[in-house]
């Protein structure tokens, strides 16, 4: 048998042929009457600055909740694939730590209108370094948030503002967790886009040292909104590999994906047993 393609030719996974090992990580229950089986997810991981070892970890995670909702997942880091064609294929498109300009002008007027027209983005951490001059991108951020610096990885407190939402039902109001925390160049809560962006976990300055460019009291951490008649939901955390198997951080990620794909949930979230947390800090 053949080897796969190498990284940036498109890879289509059967998500159903996933390994037991991801499986039996990620244990997430299914989705039914969510979205579409036949909706795809796009998986982007062009970097043209700093590559993140943890990619190939949240391919993984990627892949084992595609599983979870019987979807299919394609990767790519072939700009050339963001072709208004191609783009209608999926529900939503998750740059996974991307950095740098990764899009040339045709495939931003593609992507722009993919998501102006309905289609979903989530954006996973070095998201928000990518793509600094393209300024619709500052937009489908949220308010211009590029990421502008970090101090050196360390453990944080992380407070809830929407408790009950498929991104945060999982995690209780307050919480511990280590992992590479950004400053960034404006605010998002002071964006309004199509509508008020929505933040929906923030940071506590004083749990640790924020370093330079300092955003004060009020820094989130993950939020989302609206963008024409598409949706935007990104998380800073991501950056260790140790991120993707924390129960927690596969639950934020897996709501993201679903909100942002466009999934109708019921007001308010119950957590499952599959997703309780216990109170410890992630190492």
């Amino acid at each position: 048998m053949e080897s796969l393609p190498a990284v940036g030719r498109i890879r289509t996974i059967a998500i159903r042929a996933a390994t037991v090992v991801l499986a039996a990580l990620c244990a997430l229950p299914a989705q039914t009457g969510v979205i579409s089986a036949e909706d795809r997810i796009l998986v982007f991981t062009r970097t043209e600055g700093f590559r993140h070892d943890s990619i190939s970890a949240g391919r993984d995670l990627v892949a084992a909740i595609a599983d979870a909702g019987g979807l299919i997942v394609e990767e790519t880091e072939e700009p050339t694939d963001f072709t208004a064609g191609n783009l209608a294929r999926f529900a939503v498109v998750v740059f996974l730590n991307t950095t740098g300009d990764v899009l040339d002008p045709p495939e931003e007027a593609a992507f722009r209108a993919y998501i102006e027209g309905g289609g979903g983005w989530v954006g996973v951490h070095s998201a928000t370094d990518t793509e600094h001059d393209w300024p619709w991108y500052g937009t489908l951020i949220g308010g211009d948030a590029w990421f502008v610096s970090h101090p050196a990885i360390q453990d944080a407190s992380l407070d809830l503002e929407l408790l009950e939402t498929p991104s945060t039902g999982c995690y209780p109001a307050s919480f511990t967790m280590r992992d590479e925390w950004y400053n960034f160049l404006n605010n998002p809560r002071d964006a309004m886009v199509e509508g008020p962006v929505e933040v929906l976990m923030t940071i506590d300055e004083s749990s640790y040292n924020p370093g330079a460019n300092a955003m004060g009291a009020d820094h989130p951490i993950a939020w989302r909104h609206e963008v024409g008649q598409g949706r935007a939901w990104y998380t800073n955390l991501g950056h260790r590999n140790e991120t993707y198997a924390d129960p927690g951080f596969r639950e934020h990620l897996r709501g993201g994906i679903l909100w942002a794909a466009g999934a109708d949930f019921a007001d308010g979230f119950e957590s499952t047993d599959l997703c309780r947390w216990s109170d410890t800090t992630a190492n």
